[in-house]
């Protein structure tokens, strides 16, 4: 049998999809404009509460959240499930921006702002524009997917200068490599744009470096 690709969207008029896009971008700037200095975290979703890395991201949300900053995720499981529960526990603002999946993903439990998309590029955009550094918990595609797209937005000078904080240094660093001795070495990208993203596995420097950052 003959799997159905065809999205729901391609059923409607190309104007009345424009005005759901434009409705989604109404309802997070009503939702985050208020929102004050913040951070994104991003993750797998795939990650249960024993593994290091949620811990980690529930640790260090919790620290952001004392330090005065809100924590925006997709509000799903995993990493952000964690991290929005330690923005919880520190009483800070925890913000989901979940996008509608047929079978994957539902908001976690922790969130105290909760956003709906169906459109992962407007999701996109809330996540870039309310925040004030980003930052990579071990992940896969869709985790890779943000971590690029972000820095590509700061080298082109689209969004303003801000960290992107890669926490694992075992788990991202053979990239890290990679970019240095592929992309730098062939003259792909310059030297100052290494300076975009940083590596580490400590949360009180990842914390020092946002702060610095937002000019906190």
């Amino acid at each position: 049998m003959e799997k159905q690709y065809r999205m729901e969207e391609l059923e409607l008029s190309e104007s009345w999809r424009l005005f759901k896009i434009m409705g989604e971008f109404v309802d997070g700037v009503e939702a985050l404009h208020d929102l004050g200095p913040a951070v994104s975290i991003f993750g797998s979703a795939r990650m249960t509460p024993d593994n290091p890395y949620y811990q980690a991201a529930r640790e260090l949300a919790t620290k952001l959240a004392q330090s005065g900053f809100a924590v925006i995720t997709g509000g799903g499981g995993g990493v952000m499930e964690a991290a929005n529960k330690g923005a919880a526990e520190g009483n800070g603002q925890s913000v989901g921006l979940n996008i509608m999946l047929p079978m994957e993903q539902k908001p976690n439990a922790y969130t105290n702002v909760l956003v709906e998309f169906k459109y992962f590029f407007v999701r996109k955009v809330m996540f870039v524009k309310y925040a004030d550094a980003y930052i990579i918990m071990p992940g896969g595609f869709g985790t890779l997917d943000e971590l690029f797209e972000a820095v590509t937005l700061i080298q082109t000078d689209r969004i303003k200068p801000l960290p992107v904080v890669l926490f694992g240094v075992e788990y991202w660093g053979g990239l890290v490599e990679w970019i240095k001795t592929r992309l730098l070495a062939d003259r792909m990208i310059s030297p100052q744009d290494l300076d975009i993203i940083h590596l580490t596995d400590d949360p009180d420097e990842i914390v020092e470096i946002v702060k610095r950052g937002s000019g906190m």
